[in-house]
């Protein structure tokens, strides 16, 4: 072994081998996990990594540029002593970077006075603030019936061919808290680069204005940054929530790459696959970043998280969307049948659900009618699903006349309701009233989960409109 102490770092020369996007180390000594490695080549070129594991005097290092060029009987691996810390403050905000900090956007690196462990570290459940105010995202689908609340993590599920990224950008682009100080963390992994530019273009207002950090981690880039990407984002995103007393939104697409790039690790590590060869240890490794969101006691700010995944052939009992849905608090799925009928955003709401809703909407909170409205929306949706499957089976002519009203309503409810345009932020008031038009379209006899005050000042008549 070779080995000096330079400014507190320890460096080994004795690298055995390269598997992949890992550096196998032997011979090391006061090494532990997660420690960041500086690895110097023989051309004098620098790249960097963290330790993922040690055993006995072996160190394995998860490289996070790409491993093109080394070799390894001529490389020095310096460790650091200390986790991967990147530096945190306002001074992310606006600026555009790829998945390991490093600015794309022809700017300075990020500097700042403070600095923080990208891992993170879990939040005391017994500090934890309950979420009770709503993050308005200015997409009437999501506003009214699945209503994001701050502190809250409410995945998007998606398949291949939908509008994900679209809709991501627009709620990263329209969403507000009602002028308190706010900011959007937008984490791309795994993205083509025509979507890495929609996405700069899609958000260019909001980095103006000094709103958002930017993260782009493309699919050519190495599979071991697209692992940090997320982990990045949610280190900037608590510092400017907890400490700057923001309330951040933190939007992360796609997780399922995420997942794929943590796969792709495993297998080079040699550990054991558990279902479809995703790792183990899946769960808690999604676990560690969606519960890295909320409100803290006696802390200012908020950190709410919108992940966005694709489901493997639409697959909902994927391990990724599978183990998302225990973690989080509803979901707000999309669907490839209004997709078709061009509606956008296709969000089928019967299948979307936010778990928090009742906290953060309602009197107070938004508006006194809203949760009502709501609940007559997903009554009459459900309602009008049972009758487009009868109509299926006997014909619209042998339905009676209620029943064709329902068929009505539902045409309503994703014309008039559902559809609006991608560059669109659709106030609340806007959107309420949206609902009742299309809600009236039904008759009073029923609409009977509004009280008689709401449907007399909303003109509710025995025949509908």
């Amino acid at each position: 072994m070779n080995a000096v102490r330079d400014w507190g770092r320890a460096e080994f020369t004795s690298v055995r081998e390269l598997r992949g996007p890992l550096l196998v180390v032997d011979g090391v000594e006061g090494v532990g996990w997660d420690e960041y490695v500086v690895l110097t080549l023989a051309s004098g070129e620098r790249r960097h990594g963290v330790v993922l594991e040690v055993d006995r005097g072996t160190a394995v290092v998860q490289v996070l540029e790409n491993t093109a060029g080394m070799d390894p009987g001529r490389i020095a691996a310096a460790f650091a002593g200390s986790p991967f810390r990147v530096p945190v403050g306002p001074g992310w905000l606006g600026r555009v970077c790829n998945g390991r900090g490093v600015p794309l956007d022809g700017g300075p690196p990020v500097f700042a006075a403070d600095s923080a462990e990208v891992g993170g570290r879990p939040v005391n459940p017994v500090r934890r603030e309950p979420p009770a105010e709503p993050v308005l995202t200015g997409v009437s689908a999501v506003d009214a019936l699945t209503t994001l609340v701050r502190g809250q993590k409410l995945p998007v599920f998606s398949a291949a061919g939908l509008p994900h990224l679209e809709l991501a950008a627009q709620i990263a682009a329209r969403a507000t808290v009602g002028g308190q100080p706010f900011s959007v963390v937008f984490a791309a992994m795994g993205v083509t680069h025509a979507d890495a530019d929609f996405v700069r273009d899609a958000l260019e207002e909001r980095s103006a204005a000094g709103e958002l950090v930017l993260l782009l981690n493309t699919a050519d880039d190495p599979v071991i940054e697209r692992v940090l990407t997320p982990r990045i984002a949610l280190t900037v995103a608590e510092h400017l929530a907890f400490v700057a007393g923001r309330h951040v939104l933190v939007v992360m697409t796609d997780m399922t790459s995420y997942a794929e790039a943590l796969r792709e690790v495993s297998a080079a590590r040699g550990e054991i696959p558990a279902r479809r060869a995703y790792p183990g240890y899946l769960y808690s490794d999604l676990a560690s970043l969606y519960e890295r969101c909320g409100r803290v006691r006696g802390l200012p700010g908020s950190v709410t998280v919108l992940p966005v995944l694709t489901m493997p052939a639409g697959d909902i009992t994927h391990p990724v969307p599978d183990l998302t849905g225990y973690i989080t608090e509803g979901q707000i799925v999309l669907s490839r049948p209004l997709h078709a009928r061009g509606v956008y955003p296709p969000v089928d709401a019967l299948s979307s659900l936010s778990r928090l809703m009742r906290k953060g909407a309602g009197p107070g909170r938004t508006r006194a009618d809203h949760l009502d409205v709501a609940a007559q929306l997903l009554s009459a949706l459900a309602r009008a699903r049972q009758v487009r499957d009868l109509a299926d089976l006997v014909g619209q002519g042998a339905l009676g006349a209620v029943d064709r009203r329902y068929l009505d309503f539902e045409e309503a409810f994703a014309q008039g309701l559902l559809r609006q345009r991608r560059d669109e932020a659709r106030p609340l008031a806007d959107t309420l009233e949206r609902a009742w038009r299309v809600l009236l379209t039904l008759p009073r006899s029923e609409l009977s989960m509004l009280p008689a005050d709401l449907l007399d000042a909303h003109g509710a008549s025995s025949e509908g409109r």
